[in-house]
C-alpha cells in the first residue's frame, strides 16, 4: 500500500494531476474507480474556520478533475452552510458542481439509523445518496482523539458526533467509518496539509500553526491517517512539544482501525 505526498508548487490541479498519474501507474487504479460516473461526495472539513479548513481552491480543483474523469455530479459539502461560508466557500445549489450542506434546503439527515458496533447514527442525505465519497480532511491535532484526519472527517456526516468522543474516540472513529454509508462509498482519503494545527486543535491557534505545503493522499485511510499523525508529531517535536503519547493523547483508534481490517500502518511513501 502506498501513501502519496505531493508538494504544492503552482496550483492544486497540477498537483492532483501529478498524484493521480502516479497512482494510476503505481496502484493500477483508474480515475473512474475513484470518481464514480454518478454523484461524487467531497466531504470537506470547515469546523476550524478560515485559517484551518479544507482549502476551497483544493475542493474546487478536485471537483473539476472528477468531472473531467467522468463524474456526473460533484457535491462539495459539510455540516452547515454557515461553516462553509465562514471558511471561504460560496454556496452553489445548482450545476454539476454543487456546494451545499446538510442544513441546506431539502437536504437534512436520512431517517434510517445506520449502526456498526457501538455506533448508531443518522447520516446526511448527501452521504447516503452519493455513489462514491472522498474524505477531504485537514491536518489537525485534536484535544480528545489525538489527531483528526480522513476517517474522523466523517463525524461531520452524522447527527450525533458528540456521543463518540469518549476514550479518545476509540473504537468509534473506525466504527463510524465502517457504517454502510461510509464504507460502501469511500474511495480515497486526502489530507490538506498545506496548513496544519499541530497543538491545541481542532480550533485554530496561531502559536501552533504551520504550513507544510503538501497534500497527503491514498486509497488506504489507515495508512494516510497514520502518515498524517507522524507528520504532526514531527511538527510538535520541532516546536519543543511532547509527543501525543507523552500527553496521553496517542491516537489508538488508528491501530484499532487496522485491527478491524480498514487498512495498514505499514506502507510505502511516494513523494512527488
Amino acid at each position: 500500500m502506498k501513501v502519496y505526498v505531493v508538494r504544492i508548487g503552482g496550483n492544486f490541479e497540477a498537483a492532483l494531476g501529478k498524484a493521480f498519474r502516479e497512482m494510476c501507474r503505481g496502484d493500477k487504479i483508474c480515475l473512474q474507480n475513484l470518481f464514480s460516473s454518478g454523484v461524487l461526495s467531497l466531504k470537506v472539513n470547515t469546523l476550524g474556520g478560515p485559517k484551518i479548513s479544507t482549502s476551497p481552491s483544493l475542493a474546487s480543483s478536485l471537483a473539476k478533475v472528477a468531472l473531467s474523469a467522468g463524474s456526473g455530479e460533484v457535491i462539495i459539502w459539510d455540516r452547515s452552510e454557515w461553516e462553509l461560508k465562514r471558511a471561504g466557500y460560496r454556496i452553489k445549489r445548482r450545476g454539476k458542481i454543487k456546494v451545499i450542506a446538510t442544513d441546506s434546503p431539502r437536504v437534512g439527515y436520512w431517517d434510517r439509523l445506520f449502526t456498526y458496533g457501538e455506533v448508531g447514527s443518522l447520516f446526511s442525505r448527501i452521504q447516503v445518496f452519493a455513489d462514491a465519497s472522498i474524505s477531504l480532511a485537514v491536518l489537525k491535532d485534536h484535544d480528545m482523539a489525538g489527531v483528526t484526519l480522513s476517517m474522523k472527517n466523517y463525524y461531520g456526516a452524522i447527527h450525533n458526533p458528540n456521543k463518540y468522543h469518549d476514550d479518545g474516540c476509540d473504537p468509534f472513529i473506525p466504527q463510524v467509518f465502517l457504517t454502510r454509508p461510509v464504507s460502501s462509498r469511500h474511495t480515497l482519503s486526502i489530507i490538506d496539509a498545506t496548513r496544519a494545527q499541530f497543538h491545541r486543535g481542532p480550533s485554530y491557534h496561531s502559536r501552533w500553526f504551520a504550513k507544510p505545503g503538501v497534500l497527503i493522499l491514498g486509497r488506504d485511510p489507515v495508512a494516510v491517517d497514520h502518515f498524517g499523525w507522524r507528520l504532526i508529531e514531527k511538527l510538535r517535536a520541532r516546536a519543543g512539544l511532547p509527543s501525543l503519547k507523552e500527553e496521553g493523547r496517542e491516537p489508538h483508534w488508528i491501530f484499532t482501525a487496522e485491527k478491524m481490517g480498514i487498512g495498514k500502518t505499514k506502507y510505502q511513501v511516494v513523494e512527488l
